[in-house]
């Protein structure tokens, strides 16, 4: 038999990376993840190399069934490697790895809440080709062809990432028009980051088909508009046990350098979008507070009912690169945890 596989990987372009992909056929029956074939490409046209030395690795990393082409065909996520099968520089997988492994005994677990935008042509799909729609208010989980647009591509887009088999949490209509939002999780900080990626690829792939395009401009209308960012849930088993370990959390992602060191990663542009209004907190102040969707990290109110669960972290952009913000989540709470022994 034969069957197609999608070779999927980020590249290195600045300051927001892309997805690239491209088809390998196989024949043989289908084979795990680690038996799939090792493949390359020319970095020179992806930002990952120089023209004198332009191969770049592809290994596979996660794999799940191709929801478009169906049958026995393939999605395969990989990460790019340098020809000496050492992690290439845009490679921001493999750190998150370490830090994972580093501390798998804590049990992070995450779920991503992926906001995203549509566009037809130069204006967010809803938007009049004069002027601007009516203020924000109406569109937020609505319901009627005067304030949603893009349904059917978000059914379409839930549909394939059900059948991919990847962890689709819930779907929601945003703020503002042309805008939706996908949840990814609770899992573990890998799993959810490379899910995450496959989702977004099947949402750009998805939008295809209907002539849309789909982006993560964190702040896509200036003015009086909400942006669009990848809140954050993160817990550990301590979090999901107890009161105090949640505080602890808390409290390490303001101390020190933490804050900025965090938000320069969470997002390019993204203190047009952290500005303290639409539901956020200034981009160089952190704070943190219960049922606050002006904090910087949100306590949901249930969490501190029960005393147990998790925190939201609001500040990521809806570019962030998910293997980077899970890094630093799980390096900089799961540490803290293990100072204070709450693990």
């Amino acid at each position: 038999m034969t069957f197609k596989a999608e070779y999927i990987w980020i590249d290195g372009t600045a300051p927001t990376a892309k997805l690239r992909s491209k088809t390998k056929i196989i024949v043989g029956d289908v084979l795990p993840l680690d038996e799939l074939p090792l493949w390359g490409f020319d970095g020179s046209s992806t930002n990952q190399a120089k023209g004198h030395a332009s191969d770049r690795v592809l290994r596979p990393v996660y794999t799940c069934p191709d929801p478009l082409r169906g049958g026995d065909d393939i999605l395969v996520l990989c990460e790019v490697l340098n020809t000496d099968m050492t992690p290439h520089e845009s490679n921001t997988r493999a750190p998150l790895a370490e830090v994972a492994a580093r501390y798998a005994d804590q049990e992070p677990i995450f779920g991503i809440e992926q906001e995203y935008t549509f566009f037809e042509g130069s204006r967010p799909l809803g938007f009049p080709a004069n002027g601007f729609p009516a203020p924000q208010g109406g569109y937020y989980c609505g319901v009627g062809a005067d304030e949603i647009h893009g349904r059917p591509i978000v059914e379409a887009h839930l549909d394939n990432c059900l059948k991919a088999g990847l962890g689709i949490s819930g779907i929601n209509a945003e703020v503002m028009p042309g805008q939706w939002e996908f949840q990814v999780g609770p899992l573990a900080p890998l799993v959810v980051s490379d899910q995450l990626w496959i989702a977004r690829w099947l949402l750009y792939r998805t939008s295809e088909d209907y002539d849309v395009t789909a982006t993560l401009d964190p702040k896509p209308v200036k003015g009086d508009w909400n942006g669009a960012g990848a809140h954050t849930n993160f817990s550990t088993r301590a979090m999901r046990e107890g009161y105090d370990a949640i505080i602890t959390a808390c409290e390490s992602l303001g101390e020190g350098s933490k804050p900025l060191d965090h938000v320069k990663n969470y997002g390019a542009g993204i203190d047009d979008r952290l500005t303290g209004l639409h539901e956020t907190a200034p981009w160089d102040t952190y704070r943190y507070g219960v049922s606050d969707r002006g904090a910087s990290v949100r306590i949901p109110w249930q969490v501190e009912q029960e005393k147990k669960g998790y925190i939201e972290d609001r500040r990521p952009n809806a570019n962030v690169d998910p293997y980077v913000v899970t890094r630093l989540l799980v390096d900089t709470c799961c540490e803290a945890l293990e100072k204070a022994g709450q693990v």
